[in-house]
């Protein structure tokens, strides 16, 4: 199994724009955080979780790099959305190459996030009088204690919460994937034993409402005890790449973009 991170940045992405931050003017290529999101791989199937406003260059990134997605047809089976914000779901337009080669996009979502997304894309979920370059979908339902079969794996949801908003992550065997959490029942945690890598959201050192900050990410990492840990949704407020990296548990690494970890 491969896992690929495709961005591991915040709404905004690093560099903000206009911003003078010294972490937005770093040269450090893993201080440049586009809009989170991974690819996972396995067998011949490939998933992507989430799909925000950078997916096009994020796809064109991940298949000149020929380390993922290297078959002739780029073939995607389908995209798991944690939630509906627009730095996870704008991209959905995106998918037309996708879906012009192989038809409906399976997408995989809370009904909530789903909803939202047929009424923002409208013309893509339209039944009647559809525009004839529209991407097609095909929706699935994701309730918390049911899996989902994706191929030949079982995926399990994990929910947890950003600030008020409820919000999935997924569980692809030992892997786990969660981003914009903020709190998280010990119910679900227990979904999280035996991990041998843990992805988790880690804005900054300072409290924030709806999204963990480092102290509060590395408490719930001790209790999930995974194998390996790697952060992602990081702001520039955390600081420089190499810097951050330094301070953190053995254990315990700062995600970048292009970053493919194989297990």
């Amino acid at each position: 199994m491969k896992i690929t991170f495709l961005g591991t940045g915040t709404s905004q992405g690093i560099p903000v724009i206009g911003s003078t931050h010294p972490v937005c003017l770093s040269k450090d290529f893993r201080d440049k955080r586009r809009r989170v999101s991974v690819l996972i791989e396995w067998d011949d199937y490939n998933y992507v979780i989430d799909c925000g406003p950078d997916f096009r260059a994020q796809m064109l990134d991940t298949l000149s790099r020929k380390r993922t997605l290297s078959n002739e047809s780029a073939f995607l089976h389908g995209i798991l959305f944690t939630h509906e914000h627009a730095d996870h779901v704008a991209g959905l337009d995106d998918i037309r190459p996708f879906v012009f080669r192989q038809g409906d996009m399976p997408l995989y979502g809370h009904k909530r996030v789903l909803e939202t997304l047929a009424r923002r894309f409208d013309y893509i979920f339209r039944t009647e009088n559809r525009y004839p370059g529209a991407p097609s979908v095909k929706c699935q339902e994701v309730i918390n204690g049911h899996s989902i079969q994706l191929g030949n794996l079982e995926v399990i949801p994990i929910e947890a919460y950003h600030g008020e908003l409820q919000v999935f992550g997924y569980r692809f065997d030992k892997i786990a994937y969660l981003t914009d959490v903020k709190t998280i029942a010990d119910t679900e945690l227990k979904k999280l034993d035996n991990l041998d890598i843990l992805v988790l959201n880690c804005l900054r050192e300072k409290e924030h409402s709806t999204h963990l900050n480092l102290e509060e990410a590395l408490f719930i990492i001790k209790k999930i005890k995974p194998k390996r840990t790697y952060l992602t949704h990081v702001s520039h407020m955390l600081g420089f790449h190499e810097e951050v990296e330094k301070k953190l548990p053995e254990n315990v690494f700062l995600a970048y973009d292009g970053l493919c970890i194989t297990i």
